[in-house]
């Protein structure tokens, strides 16, 4: 950007912000550049001032079929947008005259210290975002010390990734149909010092409309995909002789295999998919870690039913015996609040990051959680709680 540019946009910023010109009409100069239109473009990840603004440049960056697989959810959605609404429905119990001068966003979790509660979830293929794809979000984690959890079907290996984040990077397991080949990835995945598996189990099967309309054998597709490759040639598969007909998804997974897995690592085991509080119950028979609250953001089943309304039915059987994570729909600081307000202890974002990546690469990451932070501790303020320890159920209606 040139500099006369950035001090045009700059007086444009102080201009629209002014009191001395509140409720005047005719400004076509700023209005020509209203800095919150949902089509505004930021020149670079500076200018961004929310995750929205990633989410517009990475719509401009990414291949049509790119954004599809980003943005869609399966059906009609239903769940995709309940996600996203359902904080709509909760409302913050401002609190006034609290000493809010220091906010801490620290917590302990899965023996690790976390600065934040904000994790970067497990995202498939970043390489669709970026060349250098889970590189650069490493690298945009580690910029702020943000924990990231690194899916089977990432782009890069898990040696890579930790080497760029600069410390052991939790791990999200797809349960193949071979259990052989879940040992390999396993084996893999312990060698590199990661000490918290994520296993996920919401999506057996699904439906995803929009995606299936593109021709995998078109040049858009062929460009930066192999045609034949399988779930075998997933670079975390690399070395294992895994057949080609592999699946990601093992159908057959069900308690009794979770036990099999409990028992064949030292692993902490987070189960990442429960919505039904039953589910829940029977999660803590089989001697997990903790609970993912999650619904593959709006990308699994098409219950129509928010993971935040999901939320509080799993935290009231768990009654804090093991930690509660949860994702899905989150935007904003505020429905950071209202998710740790609800009872859990972390939350995992997916498509803000991956909006960041695209738009602006680590710079993109880092400011997209630098962002939700800084609403996170806006938020705080607000609700008079200066700790994530003051955050409790009376602090939202």
């Amino acid at each position: 950007m040139k500099s006369s540019d950035c001090s045009r946009r700059k007086l444009l910023q102080y201009l629209a912000g002014s009191p001395l010109l509140a409720g005047l009409d005719n400004l076509p100069l700023i209005a020509a550049e209203r800095l919150d239109d949902r089509d505004y473009i930021a020149e670079s990840a500076e200018w961004a001032v929310n995750v929205f603004d990633m989410e517009n440049v990475a719509l401009k960056n990414l291949s049509q079929a790119h954004w599809t697989y980003v943005s869609q959810g399966v059906d009609d959605e239903l769940t995709l947008r309940a996600n996203r609404a359902g904080y709509e429905r909760l409302h913050l119990r401002a609190r006034r005259l609290v000493d809010v001068s220091t906010i801490s966003k620290q917590t302990e979790l899965l023996g690790h210290t976390l600065a934040s509660p904000i994790i970067m979830a497990p995202v498939g293929g970043l390489g669709m975002a970026h060349t250098n794809g889970e590189i650069e979000a490493a690298l945009g984690a580690r910029n702020t010390g943000h924990k990231m959890i690194l899916s089977t079907a990432a782009t890069f290996g898990i040696e890579d990734v930790t080497a760029a984040r600069g410390e052991p990077v939790w791990y999200q397991l797809y349960a193949t149909n071979i259990w052989e080949i879940t040992q390999g990835i396993l084996r893999r995945v312990e060698a590199s010092g990661s000490d918290v598996l994520f296993l996920t189990t919401d999506i057996p099967d699904r439906n995803q409309d929009r995606m299936r309309r593109f021709d995998q054998n078109s040049d858009a597709c062929t460009d930066c995909h192999i045609p034949g490759t399988t779930f075998a040639d997933r670079t975390m598969l690399q070395g294992l002789n895994a057949p080609r007909n592999i699946s990601s998804q093992n159908m057959a997974m069900d308690w009794a295999w979770l036990r099999r897995l409990r028992d064949s690592t030292d692993m902490k085991i987070v189960i990442k998919g429960i919505t039904h509080p039953e589910d829940a119950r029977l999660a803590l028979s089989a001697g997990v870690d903790a609970i993912h609250v999650s619904n593959h953001g709006g990308r699994a089943d098409e219950s129509g039913f928010a993971t935040i309304d999901s939320l509080p039915e799993v935290v009231d059987v768990v009654r804090g015996r093991i930690p509660v994570i949860m994702d899905g729909g989150i935007r904003r600081g505020m429905d950071v609040l209202k998710a740790l307000a609800l009872g859990a202890n972390a939350v995992c974002i997916g498509r803000p990051y991956i909006w960041g990546l695209a738009a602006f690469g680590q710079e993109g990451v880092s400011k997209v959680l630098q962002i939700l932070d800084h609403e996170l501790e806006v938020a705080m303020r607000q609700a008079g709680t200066p700790s994530l320890a003051d955050i409790t159920r009376d602090t939202v209606r």
